[in-house]
């Protein structure tokens, strides 16, 4: 079985209850399933998750061939210039060492079907913020934010739209659907 779920922000990828959290288990009643991969707390969209084991690593182990490549929406503060998207294109030194290639398009606005995040993020009257897209093949720990503030472009909003041929796109927040065909 594979479930399809768009995560909703502040919601822990975990389905043990915690204080004053909500969790996938505020969402999602189907027993014996587990999140192939992680979305922390302070992003948004596509998580899938499954009762199957080697799928589950197959879509979310770290250094796999086979690994299924994950693509985000990211809103940045500032305006990246050239130079910015091709280091993030080429990669980018991070604290664990070089990232491997990005295929990163710089948006002209963000896509008419993303949903209002709530609550809203900051806004600084004269610091302008862009969007981004961004399709990585590995994993790391908070790695979009991290590459993307190391090319001086803090992110502000994170939403993944898309793991292998999954998109997150018609589910609305919060809501969760099973996926046939894998």
């Amino acid at each position: 079985m594979l479930i399809a779920f768009n995560k909703p922000y502040g919601v822990l990828c975990q389905f043990r209850a915690q204080e004053g959290q909500q969790t996938l288990a505020d969402f999602i009643k189907q027993p014996g399933v587990y999140a192939a991969g992680r979305l922390d707390k302070d992003s948004e969209g596509l998580l899938l998750l499954t009762d199957d084991g080697v799928l589950q690593q197959r879509i979310s182990a770290p250094g796999t061939a086979s690994k299924w490549p994950k693509r985000y929406l990211v809103q940045v503060e500032g305006v990246p210039n050239v130079k910015a998207l091709q280091r993030l294109q080429r990669g980018v030194r991070l604290n664990d060492g070089p990232t491997l290639p990005a295929k990163v398009t710089l948006l002209a606005k963000a896509p008419g079907w993303l949903w209002d995040r709530h609550p809203p993020i900051r806004q600084r009257r004269n610091i302008p913020t862009s969007w981004l897209r961004v399709e990585l093949t590995e994993g790391r720990n908070r790695q979009v934010r991290r590459m993307t503030a190391a090319v001086g472009l803090p992110t502000l909003r994170l939403i993944r739209e898309q793991i292998g041929s999954v998109k997150v796109e018609p589910l609305a927040l919060g809501e969760f659907r099973e996926i046939t065909g894998f």
